[in-house]
């Protein structure tokens, strides 16, 4: 039900490679490592040993266009696209990184099979290689991409078959708490949640998977909120987010009708569930999932 920013970077010479969107992000001009050891007379040699143990040769990279920032967020419909060098706040380099790195996943323009380095990637976001490589170290502890030792990151091939088994466990887990809550939860509680529905349609409406993927994740988190229970919250995004992933061989990404009737589906399911209307809570629960 979702897949859906765009982040870039310059390599070296090669065929181009997937646009990358950073979502909202965007990153100051830092001095990167190398300049700063021959500012301060530091040798080189060393530093360059210990990047390519740590995957950063970039010689056989192809070049990653200039990005088209994008908004990711899950509020109003995506903003125009801009050409300008994406800016990273100091305050969170990593963090807003990851967030990047992630919504590129989504939208697929992080390839299945490509490798990343994270100089080139830090280079594009004018931040040294640290807080790139960190990011994408956490991406390949959730199993998003691997380590390619002496040079960088591969987004990680994934087919059909995981896709299915992962939106069989979400269901196994989504199902059962949400006929539960429409037994419990007031109808007031249930309003709460409308405008993250409204959000996703107006994503969806503008046809903007990265932002519907933000939504559509946000939606589920404050729905499964409402059982008390923050291990099923963590597990279950963590499943959808991997739910969201770019496919080897898949199918075409769902465009604007398809995200505008999943975004229904939302809707639907909050009138039913404020209406307490179990049956139909039960027949739109199960009918979310099979069509993931």
């Amino acid at each position: 039900m979702e897949q859906a920013g765009s982040l870039g970077a310059r390599g070296s010479t090669g065929s181009a490679a997937p646009d990358i969107r950073t979502a909202s992000v965007r990153v100051p001009a830092q001095a990167r490592a190398a300049d700063v050891e021959r500012e301060r007379g530091v040798a080189s040699d060393e530093s360059r040993s210990a990047a390519g143990a740590r995957g950063e040769h970039t010689h056989s990279e192809p070049p990653i266009p200039h990005p088209r920032v994008e908004s990711a967020r899950p509020v109003e419909a995506a903003r125009p696209v801009e050409a300008a060098r994406p800016v990273v706040q100091r305050a969170s380099v990593r963090g807003q990184i990851l967030d990047a790195l992630r919504t590129a996943l989504v939208a697929g323009e992080l390839a299945p099979g490509q490798v990343y380095s994270a100089p080139v990637l830090g280079e594009r976001f004018g931040v040294s290689a640290t807080p790139v490589r960190e990011a994408m170290q956490q991406l390949a502890l959730e199993g998003a991409v691997e380590v390619v030792p002496n040079r960088g990151f591969r987004v990680v091939r994934r087919g059909t078959r995981e896709l299915a088994e992962l939106a069989e466990i979400r269901a196994l887990l989504e199902v059962p708490v949400v006929l539960r809550l429409a037994r419990t939860v007031p109808a007031a509680r249930w309003a709460e949640l409308r405008p993250l529905a409204e959000a996703a349609a107006r994503a969806a409406s503008a046809g903007c998977r990265a932002t519907y993927a933000e939504c559509d994740r946000a939606f589920h988190h404050a729905m499964l909120a409402l059982a008390g229970n923050d291990q099923l919250v963590q597990i279950a995004d963590d499943l959808h987010r991997r739910a969201q992933w770019p496919l080897v061989g898949g199918p075409v990404p769902r465009g604007r009708a398809d995200l505008m009737a999943d975004a229904a589906e939302h809707l639907a399911l909050l009138d039913a569930l404020t209406a307490q209307d179990l049956p139909a809570v039960q027949s739109l629960v199960r009918e979310h999932f099979a069509d993931d």
